[in-house]
């Protein structure tokens, strides 16, 4: 266990010093918005122990990237990566971050699935949507949920979401969803996945946090999808197979200026690890320094 502790504290040293991102910080290229998935860097800050060592370093860092604000990906207990909700926010706002949003989400069981029965997932939802306004955040996305298996699991499926999404309005914080490929595959009657959650949740109650890769690891056109449902995406998931504008294989020109047209507010990216012989920090300052010399990535979306 004392070998296994030095490997990790060694791993996470070499993540928190590549050269590449130093180079990366110097601000040549103009400020825009943009948003880092704190998924992406999981080796340095993914839970609690490590927010704890390293996440003014951390924090610090994106900021110097360029990086403007932050998405959570572990919400537990009513804390966020161990701290309380405020104290998360504080920190983000030391470093000049803003707390944007949150992956969080509180499942169904089988049981309340089959009895269409939300009130104890509700009771969650309350305490969870008052820590993440106290947290600062503006979206709340739900970062996956099983795919239905019948049209009855898939209806309740949709109410569930509609009774989020309404919660979340009263309170004045946006409840989105985050697809990943199978919403594109799995099917309810003749219909896929994804059509039958557009048709049956208001729009008013739930908006998609797009993932531009996985839709296209599903063989869909982002564009086209976005086109096909305008305005029901206020975030991105900007990503690719590896560091942006690095694979060629997601042209993200056509995705932005869709997204744009279809009242985009916030790009957020992600990164599954590094593509090469080097660090995820260096690889999250790439993909940094690619959105701000990109001339189709304009300053803000917000309105």
């Amino acid at each position: 266990m004392k070998y296994r502790s030095i490997i990790i504290a060694a791993a996470v040293a070499a993540a928190l010093t590549g050269c590449q991102a130093d180079k990366s910080a110097e601000k040549s290229a103009p400020e825009k918005e943009m948003a880092l998935q704190l998924y992406s860097i999981r080796e340095v800050i993914g839970d609690s122990a490590l927010y704890a060592a390293n996440h003014e370093e951390v924090f610090k860092r994106l900021h110097d990237m360029g990086y403007t604000a932050v998405e959570t990906a572990n919400f537990v207990n009513g804390k966020f990566y161990g701290v309380a909700p405020e104290q998360f926010k504080a920190d983000c706002e030391a470093a000049g971050l803003e707390p944007l949003s949150a992956h969080s989400t509180r499942q169904l069981t089988a049981e309340e699935l089959a009895g269409h029965d939300f009130t104890e997932a509700m009771k969650w939802w309350d305490d969870a949507i008052a820590a993440h306004k106290a947290a600062g955040m503006s979206y709340i996305v739900t970062p996956w949920m099983a795919a239905p298996s019948s049209p009855e699991e898939a209806q309740t499926l949709c109410d569930y979401h509609n009774a989020i999404g309404k919660k979340c309005n009263a309170a004045g914080i946006k409840y989105g969803y985050h697809s990943h490929s199978d919403e594109f595959t799995t099917k309810v009657g003749d219909k896929l996945w994804i059509d039958y959650m557009m048709e049956n949740i208001a729009p008013e109650n739930m908006f998609w946090q797009l993932d531009v890769y996985l839709a296209v690891k599903a063989v869909q056109s982002p564009v086209e999808f976005i086109k096909k449902y305008p305005g029901r995406f206020a975030l991105l998931h900007i990503k690719d197979k590896h560091e942006l504008g690095q694979s060629g294989m997601v042209d993200l020109k056509p995705i932005y200026e869709a997204a744009e047209k279809s009242g985009l507010e916030y790009a957020v990216v992600e990164q599954e690890g590094p593509g090469g012989d080097y660090t995820i920090m260096d690889g999250v300052a790439m993909s940094a320094d690619y959105l701000r010399n990109a001339d189709f990535v304009k300053q803000s979306y917000r309105k």
